[in-house]
């Protein structure tokens, strides 16, 4: 049988690829690995059964067998680990590329997420105007520094692996924010990323669900 995902049965994001199942689906599609998914509403989410796959009753779990997991990028980690096209060869490049996985999402999505959610749920609060420029800039730090280590480079060491899924991914939540616009290197980053066959065929599931759900 192939493995379940899980996913928004009613995306917060309104079908733009940025729920965290997104990279699940597109690390499925990169291997072609067929998969199922299970959609929950934000309810059942906090009720036992889910809970006992997400203790924090979230959005993406993996069950495969007997095999539960949760966190998106644990589970990317352990699909890149178990099917070749994710993760080099080479036992140094294998683990530069994981480092790079870690670093999209404690160096590089935290601030990002912060800027993200004062944007979407603070702008009537009386101090959004003043802080609103201490999060971009924030955000400014770590962009600079990935943009000095991309450089002119396609990907962040070598070949696409999930290191790139996941720095895409972690990336696409500034599209709101618009400061991708004054990083011309990552910006181009991430739509090689966006143009890859396997993120198109994520990114349409995704939205094929938010449809479905729009039009109930």
């Amino acid at each position: 049988m192939p493995p379940t995902i899980t996913a928004f049965e009613n995306s917060p994001d309104r079908g733009r690829g940025q729920a965290r199942d997104m990279r699940v689906r597109w690390a499925l599609e990169e291997i072609g690995q067929p998969y199922d998914v299970r959609l929950v509403s934000f309810d059942a989410m906090k009720q036992p059964a889910h809970l006992a796959l997400h203790p924090f009753g979230q959005i993406p779990t993996y069950e495969d067998g007997d095999l539960a997991l949760f966190e998106s990028g644990a589970i990317v980690l352990h699909i890149a680990e178990r099917h070749a096209g994710l993760l080099p060869k080479d036992a140094n490049a294998r683990s530069r590329a994981i480092t790079w996985m870690f670093a999209a999402l404690s160096t590089l999505e935290p601030p990002i997420v912060e800027l993200g959610m004062a944007m979407l749920l603070e702008r009537d609060r009386s101090w959004y105007a003043e802080r609103l420029p201490m999060l971009q800039d924030r955000v400014r730090v770590r962009l600079g520094e990935l943009s000095r280590r991309l450089g002119g480079a396609e990907w962040l060491d070598g070949a696409f692996s999930g290191a790139d899924l996941m720095m895409v991914t972690v990336l696409r939540r500034l599209n709101a924010s618009r400061l991708l616009d004054e990083y011309p290197e990552i910006a181009a980053y991430v739509a090689r990323g966006e143009a890859r066959p396997a993120f198109r065929r994520a990114f349409d599931a995704q939205l094929a669900v938010f449809h479905a759900a729009s039009r109930s």
